[in-house]
């Protein structure tokens, strides 16, 4: 009996009661009666696009979907259950800010069978939050965070941002202190990125030192070295808490993305929805010139260059039974093989974790050796 095709799923909450600073994100303020408008638009989205295969992954992103009432919740839950065929054992995983979750709404994602949790805490640092527009209570994390472990709802995310114009070592030090003392099974760090038009780049925000930029990703790395570091910024407690979903990113397996402003890899096509949320409520979903059908050739390029973020890079058994074809008779990953740019172990290619820091340029470099001018 051949097996089902198993897809993640991705659904965009875009709704947020503050809007920060660095967000590029689609993401609108919070009015009760437009969540509920959306909610119903979702239902319709899903129950028009959905083909009934088995999501192993579910991931509720945003904006900030713990914004949204216990009621709206709860509608969202029962939205999902209605309409999808959830795997018995998905990875089932909703973001939250502290500053909107409570107990209510932490029992009611158990109750639905919510099983991982992704915080934002970005930083504990008043300076870095004030520049940020971001609210973090260090009292209310450490009762989230031990409730979480309380009922049961134990695979824990932190995301933790560095690089935040003004900040030290020494702040930052304390950030990855807190973290540590939370314990989480899940830890993403990432270094602050000016995108135009958030409200960052609009006060001309500058980056900081390059050189401190690498020496606070080295602390991280140093300070996580107990945890396993299985991609550029992720790290997990244990091989068996490393994220699924994302994991379907950058091994480059399919996913469906539903709402507002998320992106989606269906066979050979990769879609992007509307960032308007008038075009979304009135059934028009896709942004324009959004949808993406993919060559071989693309598809490879993709695959390539999502499998290099990570530690265990490309599976050369994997890609010669997905593209019936070997990855040097598309690139001549051995000559920067030879540079001592990439790594050759256990039929895997992958870049060395002391180049991390310059990952795309040595996934530049390989996507430049094409054999043949592929």
């Amino acid at each position: 009996m051949p097996r089902e095709r198993e897809f993640g799923c991705y659904i965009h909450i875009p709704f947020c009661k503050k809007i920060c600073s660095y967000c590029d994100f689609c993401k609108v303020f919070y009015e009760e009666g437009l969540v509920d408008e959306y909610l119903d638009e979702l239902d319709r989205e899903i129950k028009n696009s959905y083909n009934g295969e088995v999501i192993d992954t579910l991931y509720i992103g945003g904006g900030t979907p713990s914004a949204l009432t216990k009621n709206q919740l709860g509608y969202l839950f029962s939205i999902i259950e209605q309409n999808l065929n959830l795997k018995k054992d998905i990875e089932y995983t909703v973001e939250c800010n502290f500053d909107s979750v409570d107990k209510d709404k932490l029992d009611l994602m158990k109750k639905h069978g919510v099983n991982r949790i992704s915080f934002g805490l970005e930083s504990i640092n008043n300076e870095n939050l004030e520049k940020l527009d971001r609210l973090t209570d260090k009292k209310k994390a450490k009762e989230i965070v031990a409730y979480c472990k309380k009922i049961g709802l134990k695979n824990i995310n932190l995301d933790l941002m560095y690089a935040i114009p003004g900040e030290t070592i020494e702040v930052l030090k304390k950030d990855l202190k807190f973290v540590k003392e939370l314990d989480p099974t899940h830890i993403s760090t990432y270094s602050l990125i000016i995108e135009e038009h958030t409200r960052l780049s609009i006060n001309k925000t500058h980056y900081i030192d390059e050189n401190l930029d690498r020496e606070m990703y080295d602390t991280i790395i140093n300070t996580f070295k107990d945890y396993d570091h299985y991609e550029i910024s992720n790290f997990a407690k244990k091989k068996n808490y490393r994220s699924k979903h994302n994991l379907k990113y950058w091994n480059n397996k399919e996913y469906y993305a539903y709402g507002l402003g998320s992106a989606g890899y269906e066979g050979k096509v990769r879609y992007q929805h509307t960032k308007s949320i008038n075009k979304y409520l009135d059934g028009d979903y896709m942004m324009e010139n959004g949808i993406e059908i993919l060559s071989d050739k693309e598809k490879i390029e993709y695959e390539v260059l999502l499998n290099l973020r990570t530690k265990d890079g490309i599976d050369l058994r994997e890609f010669e039974k997905k593209y019936k074809s070997r990855l040097d008779n598309h690139y001549n990953y051995k000559k920067l093989i030879d540079e001592n740019l990439l790594i050759e172990e256990d039929r895997h290619v992958f870049i060395p974790e002391n180049l991390w820091y310059i990952s795309n340029s040595v996934i530049v470099r390989l996507l430049e050796e094409e054999v043949n001018g592929e």
